[in-house]
């Protein structure tokens, strides 16, 4: 096993987080290729673990924070990392220490571009991005909003900890209307996905709904809103980890607008 850059043979692959099998991944548009586009001028690193066949299995993502949902300075910001773990598509990869591997690479390489620090969030649930894990790795809880959490590892004595973006966000509602709103990042398929989902459903009601979308892709927009990938229908912040189905979304509008 190995750890490499991006090259642009893989880049496809990486667009749908490794799941180039899944039909979930082709509902989420080419959103995630676009934001790549924008953000790696501006520092995006995307590193990938290939195992002895030269197979791809894990992924790494990091960006300056200046750029990402969360405030600081000199510190690069870990947006995601993945290592494959399904059966099905291209297997199980988990479990031979790409994660570790991954993680150690990301942080040999913003020490040499010379930042203060790395920072990555987390969550207590045991199955993605588990805050646990970094803990394990030497990372350090700086901030916490509503169960997910921000860790840090500071390289430098004068590196200032982070802190997530507070919400700010406050739905304006329409009389005679329901209003869907999306807020759209980029940057994760599943925020993608939601969107593409959102906006189909919302079409199926006609001039009864109006459906608008913020685009979270500049930090002026996080940081005005508090928001990055979130899905409202009126004032109600709908939960969308993992994203619901286009059938539910649905539903929750018809709720509404059978109310109107």
């Amino acid at each position: 096993m190995k750890v490499i850059d991006l090259k642009d043979e893989h880049e496809q692959l990486y667009f749908v987080c490794l799941e180039d099998w899944s039909r979930e991944m082709k509902e989420a548009g080419d959103h995630k290729e676009m934001w790549y586009k924008e953000m790696k001028e501006k520092g995006l690193r995307v590193k990938l673990a290939v195992d002895e066949n030269e197979k791809v299995g894990g992924m790494i993502e990091y960006m300056p924070i200046e750029y990402a949902f969360a405030e600081g300075a000199d510190l690069y910001f870990v947006n995601c990392i993945w290592v494959h773990g399904y059966k099905k598509g291209r297997g199980n990869f988990q479990k031979r220490g790409m994660g570790k591997a991954l993680l150690k690479a990301a942080e040999e390489d913003v020490k040499t571009l010379g930042a203060k620090g790395i920072v990555a969030w987390g969550i207590s649930l045991p199955f993605w991005m588990k805050a646990s894990w970094f803990k394990k790795h030497g990372y350090k809880k700086v901030d916490s909003e509503k169960g997910v959490i921000l860790l840090w590892k500071p390289f430098t004595k004068d590196a200032v900890a982070p802190k997530w973006i507070k919400k700010k966000y406050i739905p304006e509602l329409t009389p005679g209307k329901v209003i869907v709103t999306t807020f759209l990042n980029g940057q994760c398929p599943a925020g993608n996905i939601v969107h593409e989902r959102a906006k189909r459903a919302s079409e199926e009601f006609g001039g009864r709904v109006i459906f608008h979308t913020i685009n979270t892709s500049e930090k002026e927009a996080m940081l005005q809103y508090g928001e990055k990938d979130a899905l409202y229908i009126d004032e109600k912040k709908i939960t969308t980890g993992p994203p619901p189905s286009y059938g539910k979304i649905k539903k929750l509008i018809a709720k509404k607008v059978k109310k109107l």
